[in-house]
């Protein structure tokens, strides 16, 4: 079935906007459920122990108090010896809430109290009197670089970098030579919705869990391993999620408290964390890093070594590939990568944003930087230089790849080629003027995702599917596929998501929600297209007897020849003769999982190249980003107006990585100091000005059918590189540990 070209590459307003303008949109802690009763998650104070004794008396004395868990009487509840381990755990053994005395990291759940109100709850949790026994810990990352080893398993997917050539070699023929180590601290994801969940009892062990995630079906697959729960009985809805950035891709430790309060007390129950809770699970990780690079005489690269050290907890081997991306983006046969990690006494880190490649590209891209001075080349001229025709990673041709493109579109609307060389050499006044560039890579993923597709006696359309919904636009792009697909009007279609009720759908992660479940969205409006057909087949119309569905054409609410468009079938008048309702169809994804199992033939990536412009006061060194070019090369753009969008937050990321964000861990404690939105800066109104997004055109008819790339992740690579970059180039400054705040400028 050819799609009519109607909605899909079009600036459509979101459908979903005016549920959330309106507040009819539900997040997880807004539904009112009947006899909801409130938890209170208690953290601990200490960073490494035990606890001694736990005196619940004087709060369960309280009138409303139903209840307080803790380690004393959560075991018998709850089966931990079935698995705990959802879809992203890596190597190790998850962490369990309230399974013993024993205390793994500050701020870690101890306890939760149930009460009739929030504010009764919180108060009895502020009384509850906890003795712990503290012992030596460990939180200091530098300290243990001697002790990091290289791990064997880590998350799902995860591959040791691959080494090629000789680097020793290439080093002594290169005439030039940059070689530096990066930092990176932690940060947190801080999205602007807090993780809560709400459990409504339904009797019998049957609930509906209302919970915030980035995948219903993981949360599902936890509570039904921990509880010995059947999928109907733990129905997991999640709509709305606001804000994620990878936080919620692994369930949180609220959903199980909240389930376990819940069937227990045999009530509905909710369980919201506060602000400073929001840093007491996942974090990027803080990362430190040594890039060595040498070029010939030329300017082409002879050698790239790449190595990373980052920190996990003491019970999971969290991964992330950090320095693959060096063995890919340029040219070079000499690459010498090495990843390694040091364990901590924190919790496991979490995908954050881009996770890896958000690091590794900061270390690579500015040893670019200094490599093109050392060379006496632009930098743009240097990635031009040692552009990579070729996966030399894998040995594998792209399938697509435009970041040559990128590099000169970006550089023609920032006006690069009136840059000046000299660091310091370009004022607006007092302030010194600085440009930078980088550029950036991610994977184009594609998972297999099922849809199901229904159209009723009215001639309305719903898709359905149990992915989520971030903020990404995703609600907007799959009607505007479904619409186009059905030859409908967007407001005859419904997209339904967020239910583990709906067909199976992986996490929304990745920048592959769009590939994944756009292209199903196509594969099940083709079948319920070969559905009507054989129905209209039955019904008296000569002209559609004998008909292929290669023949037929959907546009304008009606099926019709491709030979003879005056021969046409209402849809709607296909379906109410059939008798039924609806006629649904839904895709198999059989043949996805089959080609997952094959090797790849093709290296599948979207490619991003950033200008930016920094002013500096040279007494105070604030800095402020004036301008940013960002061009993207992500294949087919659904909807340029959420895609834009999507790339603008992605700068703002970038902006935050690079000036101000930063979980602050005071190690004498062992704890986060800044947990608060007050004093973990990010960027807001007055810190953000100019932005162009370039879309850069690139067709890829092997990505997938539809030729689409993720664009949540790659618009976000290289910004904080080319920041640090012009912030070099106004003041001659090289600071190469993340953020860059003033006191590192003084």
């Amino acid at each position: 079935m050819t799609l009519q070209t109607n909605y899909i590459g079009k600036p459509t307003s979101r459908v979903d906007g005016p549920a959330k303008v309106t507040g009819t949109a539900k997040y997880a802690a807004e539904y009112n459920v009947p006899n909801l009763l409130y938890g209170y998650v208690v953290s601990s104070t200490i960073t490494k122990g035990k606890i001694i004794k736990i005196d619940t008396a004087p709060v369960l004395a309280l009138p409303g108090v139903h209840q307080v868990f803790s380690h004393e009487n959560v075991p018998s509840l709850a089966l931990f010896d079935r698995s705990y381990k959802d879809m992203l755990a890596p190597g190790g053994s998850p962490f369990r809430p309230l399974h013993s005395a024993e205390i793994k990291y500050s701020q870690q759940p101890v306890a939760l109290v149930v009460a009739d109100t929030f504010e009764l709850a919180r108060y009895a949790a502020s009384i509850l009197r906890i003795e712990y026994e503290e012992v030596a810990f460990e939180t200091e990352l530098r300290k243990h670089l001697d002790d990091a080893y290289e791990p064997g398993r880590g998350k799902i997917g995860f591959q040791p970098p691959k080494s090629r050539g000789n680097f020793g070699k290439g080093w002594k023929e290169g005439v030039a030579h940059v070689e530096a180590q990066f930092s990176h601290h932690a940060q947190h994801h801080n999205p602007m919705e807090n993780f809560a969940t709400t459990v409504e009892w339904l009797g019998d062990k049957n609930l509906n869990i209302y919970d915030k995630t980035q995948g219903a079906f993981n949360s599902q697959q936890v509570v039904t391993g921990i509880f010995g729960l059947s999928k109907e009985q733990a129905r997991v809805i999640s709509k709305y999620t606001g804000g994620g950035f990878g936080s919620g891709l692994r369930p949180q430790y609220q959903l199980f408290l909240a389930v376990l309060a819940s069937l227990e007390l045999e009530r509905s129950v909710r369980v919201s964390l506060t602000r400073e809770q929001m840093f007491s699970f996942g974090h990027r990780p803080e990362t430190l890093q040594h890039v060595a690079l040498a070029t010939a005489a030329d300017g082409s690269l002879t050698s790239i070594n790449h190595v990373a050290v980052a920190e996990t907890s003491q019970f999971e081997d969290f991964t992330e590939n950090v320095v693959g991306w060096s063995g890919m983006l340029y040219d070079c046969k000499n690459v010498q990568l090495g990843y390694r990690l040091a364990k901590l006494d924190v919790y496991t880190p979490l995908d954050m944003r881009a996770p890896g490649a958000a690091l590794g590209s900061v270390a690579l891209e500015i040893a670019m930087d200094e490599m093109a001075y050392a060379a006496g080349l632009d930098p743009l001229e240097l990635r031009l230089r040692n552009y990579s025709d070729r996966d030399q990673a894998q040995d594998l041709p792209f399938s697509s790849k435009a970041l040559r493109k990128c590099y000169h579109e970006g550089a023609a609307k920032f006006g690069w080629e009136q840059r000046t060389a000299e660091p310091g050499s370009m004022r607006d006044g007092n302030l010194l003027v600085g440009w930078g560039m980088a550029g950036g890579v991610w994977d184009a993923t594609k998972l297999p995702a099922t849809v199901k597709a229904s159209l009723d006696a009215d001639g309305h359309l719903t898709v359905s599917s149990g992915t989520n919904e971030i903020g990404t636009g995703t609600y907007t792009i799959m009607t505007q596929i479904a619409a186009e697909s059905m030859g409908l009007p967007l407001e005859a279609v419904t997209f339904v998501l967020g239910d583990t009720t709906l067909p199976v759908s992986p996490l929304q992660g990745g920048s592959w929600t769009a590939a994944s479940v756009g292209n199903s969205v196509v594969e099940a409006c083709t079948k319920l297209g070969e559905a009507l057909l054989k129905q209209a087949q039955k019904m008296d119309n000569p002209a559609f007897s004998g008909v292929k569905i290669e023949e037929v054409e959907f546009a304008n609410g009606q099926m019709r020849l491709r030979a003879d468009a005056t021969q046409a079938i209402v849809l709607r008048d296909v379906v109410q003769a059939s008798g039924e309702p609806s006629i649904e169809a839904e895709n198999s994804t059989i043949m996805a999982k089959l080609e997952m199992l094959k090797p790849p033939k093709y290296s599948m990536h979207a490619h991003n190249a950033v200008f930016v412009e920094v002013k500096v006061d040279p007494d105070l060194m604030t800095v402020h980003v004036t301008r940013v070019v960002n061009a993207v090369a992500a294949g087919r753009i659904l909807n340029p107006k959420t895609a834009r969008s999507q790339v603008l937050g992605s700068v703002v990321w970038g902006l935050g990585m690079a000036l101000m964000e930063e979980s602050v861990m005071d190690h004498r404690f062992g704890r986060y100091m800044n947990k608060s939105l007050a004093e973990y800066h990010v960027p807001v109104n007055a810190d953000i000005h100019d932005i162009d997004v370039i879309f850069v055109s690139e067709e890829d008819d092997k990505v997938n059918p539809l030729g689409i790339k993720g664009l949540g992740e790659v618009g976000m690579l290289g910004v904080a590189a080319a920041v640090a970059n012009a912030i070099y180039h106004a003041t001659g400054k090289r600071v190469r540990d993340m953020p860059i705040t003033i006191d590192k400028l003084l």
